[in-house]
């Protein structure tokens, strides 16, 4: 037997997909718990963020967004002291006082935030900005009023645009800067539709300078850009990726650092003081988390070991059974594994039961061709030795012989054609009667002292393949014919019942037992194996007749009992 390798083996796999998961599950909650621990500092550190300290921290920002010192700040830190009821200060990150709501320059021992228009802190700003900077920092981008009055004017215009639309918009203002169209119903390709109607994404030549310049120092932090900033600093020239976005944001800090107030510090003033630390991350409580851990590995892992050697115990007998072909396993259980063991000997049956079955048919096949090859054979040999005259009767036996061969290769390529769902139909409305006529017709003029009679009911007008069902009915005919004694007649009778077209073909000969009526549709099946071919068939024709009806979307049923005649019954769905 094949050792499988460890790395390939259930256990090996099961192992690494137990540690990775582990792994996955520890670096998670390791994280999770560095968030939380620095969420709880921040917020201890900032007194926890109340409604008021995030409208005085937006209220701070938006001043330094607009102005490019702290010269005047103090009369907006005293009202919003007054307010809130709140102290507040402000410091130079260096730790020197700047300004505040009182004379006094004594600051808290903690801060809040940290003051940038360029950098905002998310939790605090009840806005934060995609791009951490302030929408109030416009710089470059002021417009002039003829600007605002123009701009203004195209935004109202695509604003109408999208109201004609049956969009819901509106226009907001933000001093100095470029008025913003919003829709909540208007999608990305709608707003950018109006806006282009409307000359709405034009920017004006304060705008257009501004984006010169932030291009310029773009592709300057990109090195080997081309990149074009446009409105919305969005850009063209290069594909989307972080590398752009980034240049493009650091570049714009750079070019509004000028036009806003240097960095701060904020201090919000409050009579609860949180001293000391918040949280012990001590040499002491890192050995105890890592050895916590560990234990956590070591029992999955060996709770890994148990599970895998278990489960492949049972894998492992059916490798062995596969590789030396055993025919039957033990079923163990319900679980996956007795499943599987019980599919494995399903499988053996039927692999072993499809070669019995390919062994007889091989064996069928053989005989088959082997009689009419074996008879061309002899006479052959016969004429050629002189024994047999070439004369036409001798010609006309061997051409029999020949159109013997090709009628049951033209069987077998129908049966492989069928087995391979290749079985091709040209379906057309055909008059069964009519078609029915014309079988019995052909197969009266070769049925010797048996009669062919046929008995319709109605005129039914059918879509179905008539060169394939008048090769069913005919073997259908041909085998009640030579099952029929002289004299006998074979009954032929058509009817629609329901949706469906059923057409009976009824003779008069032995029957066929209750024993053998199972196998009548079975390739090469005879009730007698002692009669010859001529006498019996090929038994390809009832297989032939089923594969065929099948291919119709019907169905075809033996019925019959010894010494009373068979009837063969075929049904067909008589309408799409």
């Amino acid at each position: 037997m094949t050792r499988v390798p460890l790395h390939r083996s259930l256990v090996a796999r099961l192992l690494a997909l137990s540690l990775v998961v582990m792994l996955c599950a520890v670096a998670a909650t390791a994280w999770l718990a560095a968030q939380n621990t620095t969420r709880a500092i921040v917020q201890a550190q900032y007194h926890g963020i109340s409604d008021d300290e995030a409208m005085i921290y937006d209220e701070v920002v938006a001043y330094a967004a607009s102005h490019t010192d702290w010269s005047a700040v103090r009369p907006l830190l005293v009202e919003l002291a007054a307010r809130t009821g709140r102290p507040i200060s402000l410091s130079y990150p260096e730790g020197e006082f700047l300004a505040g709501s009182e004379t006094s320059t004594v600051l808290p021992a903690r801060r809040s935030a940290l003051v940038d228009p360029l950098y905002l802190e998310g939790y605090l700003s009840p806005e934060p900005a995609g791009r951490g900077i302030d929408w109030r920092a416009v710089g470059p981008y002021r417009l002039t009023e003829a600007e605002l009055t123009t701009v203004s004017a195209r935004m109202l215009a695509a604003e109408s645009c999208l109201l004609g639309k049956g969009l819901d918009a509106w226009v907001t203002r933000e001093t100095g800067g470029r008025p913003t169209l919003h829709s909540d119903g208007a999608s990305d390709a709608q707003l950018a539709d109006c806006a282009r109607e409307s000359g709405a994404d034009v920017p004006t030549a304060t705008e257009q300078r501004a984006l010169d310049e932030l291009t310029a120092l773009t592709n300057a932090c990109l090195g080997d850009g081309t990149v074009t900033v446009l409105l919305g600093f969005t850009w063209t020239g290069a594909p989307a990726g972080s590398d752009t976005r980034t240049c493009i944001d650091d570049a714009l800090r750079m070019q509004l650092r000028p036009y806003v107030a240097p960095r701060a510090i904020l201090y919000i003033h409050d009579a609860a003081s949180v001293t000391g630390p918040v949280f012990d991350l001590s040499r002491a409580s890192t050995m105890g988390i890592a050895g916590v851990s560990a234990l956590v590995l070591a029992v999955a892992v060996a709770i890994t070991l148990l599970v895998g050697v278990r489960m492949s115990r049972p894998l492992r007998a059916l490798t062995r059974a596969a590789e030396q072909g055993a025919a039957r396993l033990p079923i163990r259980g319900r679980d996956e594994i007795g499943r599987l063991t019980a599919a494995f000997n399903d499988l053996t049956e039927r692999r072993e039961a499809g070669e019995r079955q390919r062994q007889a048919m091989v064996n069928d096949i053989a005989h088959e061709l082997g009689t009419p090859l074996t008879n061309i054979r002899a006479w052959l040999q016969a004429a050629r030795d002189g024994v047999a005259d070439p004369d036409p009767e001798l010609l006309d036996l061997l051409a029999d012989e020949a159109d013997v061969l090709q009628h049951i290769i033209d069987d077998l390529r129908d049966l492989a054609a069928a087995d391979a769902g290749q079985l091709r139909l040209h379906p057309e409305l055909v008059y069964v009667n009519e078609l029915l006529d014309q079988v019995a017709a052909v197969h009266g003029s070769r049925s010797g002292d048996v009669t062919i009679v046929t008995e319709p009911v109605g005129d039914p007008e059918v879509m179905l393949d008539p060169l394939r069902m008048r090769q069913a009915f005919g073997n259908l005919l041909s085998n009640a014919v030579r099952h029929s004694p002289p004299g006998a007649t074979v009954t032929v009778r058509s009817r629609l019942d329901g949706d469906d077209l059923v057409i009976e073909v009824v003779d008069a000969g032995d029957g066929i037992s209750e024993d053998d009526l199972p196998h009548v549709f079975t390739r090469f099946w005879r009730a007698d194996r002692s009669r010859s071919r001529h006498t019996g068939g090929s038994g390809l024709g009832l297989a032939i007749v089923r594969d065929l009806v099948g291919a119709h979307g019907g169905t075809v049923t033996a019925t019959s009992r010894a010494g009373h005649g068979s009837t063969f019954t075929i049904r067909l769905p008589a309408r799409d």
